[in-house]
């Protein structure tokens, strides 16, 4: 047991840094609502125990032997950090008319949890995570469920983190601040998004250059 707590420590250092994950949860709840902002957590914390599933059942070996599969998981991936960036953009650009805030409200709950979820499953840090992870609790001789144990403990962890972040960012005080500074605030989240989709893409072109 004492062998696993330098991986859960980094693993829980790797969830608590700022990314893509973090992002896509403190955008949501502060533009949407607590609900919304839970839910994305909810679809993150999915997202990772899906992760979970796949190695266990044996992707850490095919991600190994098709190295592609990553290059077209950055393409993927940075695609769709592009496409959050660009509709934070858009938002900043334009805020939505009453009608429309109250259309979206209804349906921010599913968009929210699929968000939250995509964002962990096209993101190759993602799955390279997990093929350390794999490699290093098979230096402990872990059966399958033990392993599923590990992942499902990972993803309450994440349930926990960005739970909490949803909640942070849907503070009065919060959504007070992104009222009153919604065009600048959006903005940024775009950038951010587009920086991190942009170097994905880059980097999964390089990689077929290469």
């Amino acid at each position: 047991m004492f062998e696993l707590l330098p991986l859960i420590f980094g693993i829980f250092l790797a969830q608590v840094s700022p990314g893509p994950n973090m992002l896509a949860v403190s955008s949501i709840a502060l533009g949407t609502g607590r609900s919304a902002g839970v839910l994305t957590a909810a679809g993150v914390a999915t997202g990772v125990f899906v992760w979970a599933m796949l190695f266990t059942f044996g992707i850490g070996a095919f991600l190994k032997a098709f190295p592609d599969t990553i290059t077209a998981m950055k393409l993927m991936g940075g695609g769709y950090l592009l496409f959050l960036g660009l509709k934070a953009l858009r938002a900043a650009a334009r805020r939505p008319g009453p009608e429309r805030e109250t259309a979206d409200r209804k349906t921010s709950g599913m968009r929210a949890f699929r968000t939250g979820l995509l964002v962990v499953l096209t993101n190759p840090k993602a799955a390279l995570m997990w093929v350390a992870v794999s490699t290093f609790l098979a230096a402990t001789e872990l059966t399958n469920l033990q392993f599923l144990i590990v992942g499902l403990c990972v993803a309450m962890s994440a349930m926990g983190i960005y739970g909490v972040y949803a909640l942070l960012f849907s503070t009065g005080f919060a959504t007070r601040t992104y009222g009153r500074f919604f065009r600048v605030i959006e903005a940024s989240f775009g950038a951010l998004f587009g920086l991190i989709g942009a170097k994905l893409l880059v980097d999964g072109v390089r990689a077929i250059r290469a």
